[in-house]
């Protein structure tokens, strides 16, 4: 590796962890880019032989990073951190006249870091290097594949010193010859028995139950190797830890057949229902064993991965076989209700596992086992966490990651049993592509769902009391809430956009269903415009707070501008087929509401007081009567939508502040026709598009089933939140 001091060849922590922002929101894959660099490629000319110049360069990662303006200053410590490749003690190659890097050096480096499976990966970085393309590597060009892998896993946080050992030994075994040449067959078989390779090259999914998930890790206080018993040393991140059930090891020991990870499911039917402990080797910590009550030493005992129980290693046998699942019985699918059946008992390829199983669910009794859904991109790397923790907590067959196929497996996997709870963790847009994918499976019960708010408004998790941010809490009480929690019928909408012209050019409407909201004026325009923005530079839209930030600025632009101004000369509105007077008001934005939220917390609707002796107002299709309208409460389980005006965006900030107490109230309906004159910015659900004059139908669809949290308690002497 470059020396630390070495800073022309060198990046920073703070380089790496933009860089890695960067391609979390690329599409494209290093091998397909790598192409336009080949001759008759678009990029063709910037190469020489096997290196680009600094301006090849350049475009290589605006091509792979899908950014036009990627900063120069930063592309320039990229290009002579790659420059200084030669300096690693690898095969020495002439650069072209002026200075350059090898292409191959800077596609192996970001082919480490995408997303991708490791096999694939192997191949490729082969390919890479194979260059007179015989199907054989040297030795000198393994070691510069290693290389740069070294390189990788040094930004990645990894001990690189307990690393290049293991690479190493793993080159020797591969070539068992001894001919100094390395066969693709040999490289890809030593590869995928290298645990710790694995992990940096990104394995994330089990190929068969049994084996563990493998993720480095820095440990803050002493912790012990599994395998070795040796105490984990080093600055950076020093061992592996399985994410399922914590068994902890040296990188080098992952290779020395450590104990198997916890089953997932029964391979025969004979063991389906028989509740059986599973033991796994832990650093129990001094914990009393809970079978003889003494301490337990370290790595002197196990731990059930199901009940959490622990006990000595000779104390396994002693105490009550049968395993209770703990404090979260509620929750957890245990192996036990989980069977594998024959191809030939059930042909559809609908109910085989990524790992190639064909399982069935049977129901436990007295039991609400939680479907969990995890959206990863949500809330910067909050849904990553989230997703690793759950695959600890519960059983990981019941915890499912929509970036791999979205909700449908895990709703299939789960459509034989009754009694069960989904918890969506993600934004208010996660949620709604659950609730559509409900919709369209064949279900026999449609459960009941909780959410774990991780994305940036989060206004249906703020009204069935989620709240409008997960902030790091311990999930265990998060589970608490969702068994204490009370089952609410959500209403759900059709809309329906007909545009006057078909011909002409509009962006594609975002959804057909209404969950929370529709608008149209000064709040779309704004969102509109945050949207575009992070369309353009997704890196700089990475937290919770950049987005409120970015919002506040596009808001302030659009009271100097106003462009929404004289709305209600450019639109009407219809409601139960009666036509709201707007000839009086001076409106920005007109706001439909499903729920009482918007904006990441505004109540446009405001509260509502109803006078004393005064008889209840008749359910009735549409109300439009000012008077009334003072009266009436939201409520998102009446079949009804209130439509609200907002005078602009100083307006909103009050509302939001509550220096104002709500919108114009215009309308209570159980239907709503808008027509429009001229280009306006629309937005549903907080998805913003620009919209040609046309006709738009918002009609009663369904009603979702929705889990509400029981009220926060009073906390504090005075009882205040």
């Amino acid at each position: 590796m470059a020396s630390s001091d070495d800073t022309e060849g060198s990046l920073t922590p703070v380089d790496f962890i933009q860089l890695q922002q960067y391609m979390e929101y690329s599409s494209l894959k290093v091998k397909d880019v790598i192409k336009e660099f080949h001759p008759g490629g678009r990029l063709a000319q910037h190469s020489f032989g096997e290196c680009v110049d600094a301006v090849g360069f350049c475009l290589f990662l605006k091509t792979y990073l899908e950014v036009d303006d990627f900063p120069a200053d930063f592309c320039q410590r990229l290009f002579r951190y790659f420059q200084h490749v030669e300096q690693d003690g690898s095969a020495k190659s002439t650069l072209p006249k002026g200075g350059g890097v090898f292409l191959r050096d800077v596609s192996c480096y970001f082919s480490v870091l995408e997303e991708g499976q490791p096999r694939e990966k192997l191949e490729f970085t082969f390919r890479l290097y194979d260059k007179d393309c015989n199907g054989l590597l040297d030795s000198s060009e393994v070691d510069r594949i290693i290389t740069q892998m070294m390189r990788a896993a040094d930004y990645l946080g990894w001990d690189v010193t307990e690393l290049r050992p293991v690479l190493k030994d793993m080159m020797t075994a591969i070539d068992v010859d001894d001919s100094g040449t390395v066969t693709l067959e040999e490289w890809v078989k030593g590869g995928m028995n290298n645990v710790p390779l694995l992990v940096l090259l990104g394995l994330k999914m089990t190929e068969r139950d049994g084996q563990h998930i493998w993720r480095m890790k820095h440990f803050n206080k002493p912790t012990y190797c599994s395998v070795c018993q040796g105490m984990l040393l080093g600055l950076g991140k020093q061992g592996l830890c399985c994410t399922c059930c914590k068994y902890t090891v040296h990188s080098q020991c992952a290779n020395k057949n450590p104990e198997a990870c916890a089953r997932t499911f029964v391979k025969s039917k004979k063991e389906i229902g028989v509740a059986a402990h599973d033991w796994i080797r832990a650093d129990c910590n001094s914990t009393k064993c809970q079978v003889c009550h003494k301490k337990i030493k370290t790595l002197a005992g196990r731990r059930c991965v199901w009940c959490q129980e622990m006990r000595h290693d000779e104390c396994i046998f002693s105490g009550l076989s049968s395993c209770d699942c703990g404090p979260l019985r509620d929750h957890i699918l245990p192996p036990w209700a989980i069977h594998a059946v024959s191809k030939e008992e059930d042909t559809s390829l609908l109910n085989v596992t990524p790992d190639g199983h064909v399982l069935q669910i049977v129901p436990i009794p007295d039991t609400h086992p939680l479907l969990v859904f995890v959206n990863p991109k949500s809330g910067g790397k909050q849904g990553e966490r989230v997703l690793r923790k759950f695959q600890y907590m519960l059983n990981p067959r019941q915890v499912y990651n929509l970036s791999n196929g979205g909700p449908a497996p895990g709703l299939h996997f789960f459509r034989n049993l009754r009694e069960y709870r989904i918890l969506a963790c993600g934004g208010d847009g996660t949620v709604g592509w659950l609730l559509d994918a409900i919709d369209r499976e064949d279900l026999q019960v449609h459960p009941p769902v909780a959410v774990l708010p991780l994305g940036t408004g989060n206004d249906l998790a703020r009204c069935l009391r989620w709240g409008g941010g997960y902030e790091g809490s311990d999930l265990r009480e998060i589970l608490k809430e969702t068994e204490a929690s009370e089952l609410v019928p959500m209403d759900r909408w059709s809309i329906q956009v007909i545009p006057e012209d078909p011909q002409e050019a509009g962006d594609p409407v975002p959804y057909e269903i209404i969950n929370n909201y529709f608008s149209i004026g000064v709040d779309a325009s704004i969102a509109h415009r945050f949207h575009s923005m992070r369309e353009k530079h997704p890196q700089r839209f990475n937290s919770r707070m950049k987005n409120k930030l970015w919002y506040f600025e596009f808001a302030t632009s659009e009271t100097i501008s106003s462009s929404c101004k004289k709305l209600t000369d450019c639109l009407m509105i219809e409601c139960c087929g009666k036509s709201l007077d707007l000839s009086n008001m001076s409106l920005e934005g007109i706001a439909v509401l499903n729920i009482p939220s918007m904006h990441g917390g505004s109540n446009l609707w405001g509260e509502s007081k109803k006078p004393d002796n005064v008889p209840e107002v008749e359910h009735s299709d549409v109300i439009t009567d000012p008077e009334l309208l003072k009266t009436i409460s939201q409520d998102m389980s009446d079949k009804r939508l209130e439509v609200v005006g907002l005078e602009g965006v100083i307006e909103m900030g009050q509302i939001y502040t509550g220096l104002k107490s709500a919108g114009h109230r215009l309308a209570q309906t159980s239907q709503i026709t808008i027509r429009t004159i001229k280009a306006l910015p629309m937005q549903i659900d907080g998805e913003p598009w620009m919209q040609p004059p046309c006709t738009i139908h918002i009609t009663h669809k369904n009603q979702a089933n929705m889990l509400m949290a029981a009220p926060a308690k009073p906390s504090g002497f005075f009882h205040l939140k």
